[in-house]
């Protein structure tokens, strides 16, 4: 029995909060059961993470929980780790009003840096700025050859963005570098 394939899914779960308001605390007893004295605990520095596996209505669910560190010099580093995570848990300390009312600048940070446009977004922009709305990939393929196929569609049904003017000459602000001078004597650069 693979116990790889046992798994239903991987989740990436995200702990942030401000510094020293338990976030350590809480992976290490999540996913350990193991409880740290305060002053056994060491600021987290960048990031840490476990994997626990859970087990939910009888499915294995893989969990990599990132404890991101809560202290200001390290918030560059966090925005990184929002990317591709299915979860957050904020944490505050109960008895630091402080951390709880970071909790709003916390949540600011989560949603600048893990929310990805929705398709809906994505099409409500494409309508405001008047162009096509074609959701594509490059690693999946989805997508790929109908947007070129669409782009090629609407210029086609653009004539004056690639039919020459009339008469067949070039427009008059632009130079034709083949054209040979055929008043130019042959002669060197000096």
């Amino acid at each position: 029995m693979n116990v790889a394939s046992d798994i239903e899914a991987t989740f990436k779960l995200l702990l942030i909060g401000d510094s020293g308001t338990g976030k350590s605390s809480l992976l290490l007893r999540f996913t350990d059961d193991a409880w740290l004295q305060p002053d056994e605990v060491a600021a987290t520095i960048g990031v840490d993470f476990k994997v626990k596996t859970m087990e939910i209505n009888e499915k294995k669910y893989k969990l990599t929980i990132w404890d991101t560190a809560g202290q200001e010099r390290f918030r560059t580093l966090t925005s990184s780790y929002y990317r591709g995570a299915q979860g957050v848990i904020m944490v505050y300390d109960v008895t630091q009003r402080e951390s709880f009312d970071h909790l709003t600048t916390w949540f600011n940070e989560l949603d600048t840096y893990s929310s990805n446009p929705s398709w809906k977004e994505g099409e409500a922009f494409a309508k405001r700025m008047g162009t096509l709305f074609i959701e594509a990939s490059a690693k999946t393929r989805a997508g790929v050859k109908e947007a070129f196929l669409e782009v090629v569609r609407k210029i086609i049904e653009t004539p004056d963005l690639y039919q020459k003017p009339a008469g067949n000459r070039a427009p008059t602000n632009v130079v034709n570098l083949d054209a040979q001078n055929e008043n130019a004597e042959g002669g060197g650069c000096c």
